[in-house]
């Protein structure tokens, strides 16, 4: 069974509204100079400009921020329809519009671009995110040592140092350091001190002392 929709008496009248708003704001830009095209996106204009500040206004309180801003620009694009309305209720002769009238008009779309782009680019602040609580320290257990497990502990020796890792020559580079060395014991006759050894074999010191200790 197909059913009936029935008409919501609120969107009539908003509908109803914003055709007669549409077209005051039609007739106000047309008789201040705005022909054509131009008459009839003024009051697309002025409509987008309220959504805007409407829908920014809302984020705004949502967010929990200040919101001056977008009431700001809601009352301006609310002063425009309605003083539109009021303008061409007979109030205003629309065959002979006032100078500074034309001037509001001509400079409208220059405000309704700033307050559109104000209102659409700037962005909602985001609360930040607490910081995670420090952790809670560790409980320090202490150890209570009797007399006897103290001596034990004391008469214990220390550990012996950790010797540094040896230097291991290449067995081919200890046969060349012994031809060097017999070779200046021939010329000199004495044997080869590390630093003159370390310099002809062009290794850096630690290998040259190993060398030399295997040379000996």
């Amino acid at each position: 069974m197909t059913r009936l929709v029935r008409p919501d008496a609120v969107l009539v009248q908003a509908v109803i509204a914003g055709a007669l708003s549409f077209a005051h704001l039609h007739d106000l830009a047309e008789a201040a100079g705005q022909d054509g095209w131009k008459a009839w996106a003024y009051p697309v204009s002025v409509d987008l400009l309220l959504v805007a500040a409407w829908h920014r206004l809302r984020s705004l309180r949502d967010a929990g921020e200040p919101s001056r801003s977008a009431w700001s620009w809601f009352a301006v694009a609310l002063a425009a329809s309605l003083g539109a309305n009021v303008a061409t209720a007979g109030l205003l002769d629309l065959r002979d519009v006032p100078d500074w009238l034309r001037i509001l008009v001509a400079g409208w779309p220059a405000l309704a671009f700033l307050g559109g782009t104000l209102l659409v680019h700037r962005p909602t602040p985001s609360s930040a995110p607490e910081p995670d609580p420090d952790p809670a320290p560790l409980p320090v257990v202490e150890r209570e040592t009797g007399s006897g497990e103290a001596d034990e502990l004391s008469a214990m020796p220390a550990p012996a140092p950790v010797p540094a890792t040896a230097v291991t020559a290449p067995p081919a580079l200890v046969a060349h350091a012994q031809k060097i060395a017999a070779d200046h014991r021939t010329r000199t006759g004495s044997d080869i001190d590390i630093e003159t050894l370390r310099a002809r074999l062009g290794v850096p010191s630690p290998m040259a002392e190993a060398i030399a200790a295997q040379l000996a």
